[in-house]
């Protein structure tokens, strides 16, 4: 299993140096800079602050001075927020952001498991359809859509919740939470309830109903292990994505997340912070999916010992 884990750490090194190349051309390709302002600079300031940041120099001296401060740890300061750090802006941001995707993932774990358990019990039947209908729903609805219908309906007409700001109230977190879980509520229900289904089916379920166990035991005991392997596999990309998706819902419920940094970044051609955040959320994934792995292979025996003969 440690050989496993360092192959695959290895292997994501190449993958963070593409991604890093790939951005890094891709935002300096992009039109405007980020010292261009409504009002234009004179000549000689915008030269101080090019020199003062390095950005005439050549691209290549630029990227590899990137690369190096980034091997340290230091991915360089903020051009667009003024004595502070993109280390600064992440770990004010990140922490916030993390949050919500841990809450969102709590949700769609419980509200996916359970419907594509209930709904696994009872194949082609009511029992199935109603989940499963509510489960393309939620896939069809983006939360750019869901959200504000959220605000629309609990925030404004019912009054029951509080529709901007995080940490002021527990309410806080809750629009949010099931505005970036529903579609992954939807996903996690269909992958639960297929791999139940073809769990189920298999011999040795059949072996545990004719000895008479209890259907609670064997469903919970027994099938759970095997049946929700396809929703572990899916829980490194999917926390990733929740991450990343985090930062529409964070503009519409105004949460003081590491995604309002990240597109202000944007629009302000901010380079070293969204080189940052890109970096991050790429390393993120890459673990993410590590321990997708090595779940996988603790709850299957078969694959353990694939991995770690391998």
């Amino acid at each position: 299993m440690v050989k496993f884990i360092l192959k695959r750490l290895l292997q994501a090194i190449p993958v963070l140096v593409t991604v890093t190349i790939i951005t890094f051309l891709l935002i300096h390709a992009a039109p405007g800079g980020p010292f261009d302002e409504e009002k234009a600079v004179p000549p000689e300031v915008l030269k101080h602050l090019n020199e003062r940041y390095k950005l005439d120099q050549p691209i290549h001296v630029q990227f590899y001075d990137y690369l190096k401060n980034a091997l340290q740890g230091d991915l360089g300061p903020s051009f667009k927020y003024p004595g502070r750090s993109v280390n600064e802006i992440i770990a004010a941001g990140f922490p916030v952001t993390f949050e919500l995707g841990c809450y969102a993932l709590l949700f769609a774990l419980l509200i996916g498991v359970g419907s594509g358990i209930i709904a696994s019990l009872q194949p082609n039947t009511c029992q199935d359809y109603v989940p499963m209908a509510f489960a393309t729903m939620g896939i069809c609805l983006p939360s750019y859509v869901l959200g504000p219908l959220l605000v629309l309906l609990f925030g404004i007409w019912l009054e029951w919740l509080p529709v901007a700001g995080w940490e002021l109230t527990p309410g806080d977190k809750l629009l949010p939470s099931i505005t970036l879980g529903s579609v992954y509520a939807a996903y996690i229900a269909r992958l639960s309830r297929g791999g139940m289904i073809e769990t189920l089916s298999r011999d040795f379920i059949r072996t545990a109903r004719a000895k008479g166990m209890p259907e609670s035991i064997i469903i919970f005991r027994h099938a759970l292990r095997v049946g929700l392997l396809p929703v572990v596999s899916f829980l490194g990309p999917a926390l990733a994505g929740l991450l990343t998706g985090s930062f529409v819902v964070e503009t519409i419920f105004q949460i003081p997340g590491l995604g309002r940094y990240f597109v202000q970044g944007a629009f302000n051609r901010d380079y070293t912070l969204i080189l940052g955040v890109t970096l991050l959320l790429a390393s993120l994934i890459v673990l993410f999916n590590l321990i997708a792995d090595v779940m996988i292979a603790w709850l299957d025996p078969k694959v353990r010992h694939e991995t770690i003969n391998g």
